[in-house]
C-alpha cells in the first residue's frame, strides 16, 4: 500500500504501520506521478473539510482531484480510481463544502475514458473519527444538541462498513462510471429522537434534546468567519456549514451498490456506539 502524505509526523506514523509513504500534496505532479506509479487501483480519500471561501474548499476537493485526474492520465496507466466523496455533493448550492464535493465529482464526469467509481458517504463514525465523536459524548453525558429541526432525518455508516464498502466496489467490474450511495441499513435513516433513544437505552439513562437557538448557532457563524479572517485558522462552523447541519433530509439507502458489489452493511448504531466505548 503506498499513500500519500503532507506532514512528515504523519508520514512516520503510516510507515510504522507498513504503508509505503510518499511526501507530497496533491499539488505535487511529482509526487501524485510517484504515488500512482504501478497501482491497479487508488482510493482518493483527501478532503478539505474546514474553510472560510469556496476557494478554501475547492483547492483540495475540486483541483486536487483535477490533478489526480491529469496525473493518471500523464503516466499512460490505468488505474481504477475510487473517489471517496460525500452524501452533501447531492446538494451543491447548500455549502461551501458540498459544492466543492460536487466539483470533485465532475471533474471525474469529464473523464470517461478512465475507470471510475464515486462513493458518496453519509456521516461517518467509529475509532478516529472527530465530527462524530462529541455529539454521542454529549449525548453519553444526557445531552442531544440539536442544530435543526428535531425531524430532521440522517443516514449513518461506521467506518469499517465503508472500508467493506469501498474493497467491494474495488473488486467489482459492474461499478464503474457509477456514483454510489451507502447507509447501515437503518431504512429511512435516524431521526435525533430515534438515535436519543438508541443511546438512551444502551447506556441507561434518559438523554434530554436540546434544540441550539438559531439565533446562537448564526452569530457563533458570523464570529467564527471574522475571526477567521484575523487568525488565518479555518472555521468548522460558518454559515454555509449551518445550512448543512440544517438540512431536513440526509437519507439514502443501499438498493444500487449492493446489486452492483453485493455488499452489505454489518453494524447499525447501537452496535456501532457500543464499540466506541464512551
Amino acid at each position: 500500500m503506498r499513500i500519500l502524505a503532507r506532514s512528515p509526523m504523519r508520514a512516520a506514523e503510516l510507515e510504522s504501520l507498513g504503508a509505503t509513504v510518499v511526501q507530497g500534496d496533491l499539488d505535487n505532479s511529482e509526487a501524485l506521478v510517484s504515488l500512482i506509479s504501478g497501482c491497479s487501483a487508488i482510493i482518493h480519500g483527501a478532503g478539505v473539510v474546514r474553510g472560510n471561501s469556496q476557494a478554501d474548499f475547492d483547492k483540495v476537493n475540486v483541483q486536487g482531484t483535477e490533478n489526480l485526474v491529469s496525473a493518471i492520465y500523464a503516466s499512460g496507466q490505468s488505474p481504477r480510481l475510487l473517489l471517496l466523496s460525500s452524501l452533501v455533493a447531492r446538494e451543491p448550492n447548500l455549502s461551501w463544502y458540498s459544492r466543492s464535493k460536487h466539483g470533485g465529482e465532475q471533474a471525474l464526469l469529464r473523464a470517461p475514458s478512465l475507470d471510475w467509481v464515486i462513493l458518496r458517504p453519509p456521516a461517518v463514525y467509529g475509532p478516529g473519527d472527530q465530527e462524530m465523536l462529541p455529539i454521542f459524548q454529549l449525548m453519553r453525558r444526557g445531552i442531544a444538541l440539536v442544530p435543526g429541526s428535531p425531524d430532521a432525518r440522517i443516514s449513518l455508516i461506521h467506518v469499517t462498513d465503508l472500508v467493506c464498502a469501498i474493497i467491494a466496489c474495488l473488486q467489482s467490474t459492474n461499478t464503474r462510471g457509477l456514483t454510489l450511495s451507502l447507509d447501515d441499513g437503518k431504512s429511512g435513516g435516524y431521526s435525533w429522537r430515534e438515535m436519543s433513544d438508541i443511546a438512551a437505552d444502551l447506556w441507561s439513562r434518559k438523554i434530554r434534546l436540546w434544540r441550539v437557538p438559531q439565533v446562537l448557532l448564526n452569530s457563533v457563524a458570523v464570529i467564527n468567519t471574522r475571526m477567521a479572517r484575523i487568525t488565518g485558522r479555518a472555521p468548522m462552523l460558518t454559515p454555509p456549514k449551518l445550512r448543512e447541519l440544517r438540512h431536513e433530509d440526509w437519507v439514502v439507502e443501499n438498493t444500487q451498490i449492493q446489486r452492483a458489489t453485493g455488499w452489505e452493511p454489518n453494524i447499525q448504531l447501537k452496535g456501532g456506539l457500543n464499540e466506541l466505548g464512551i
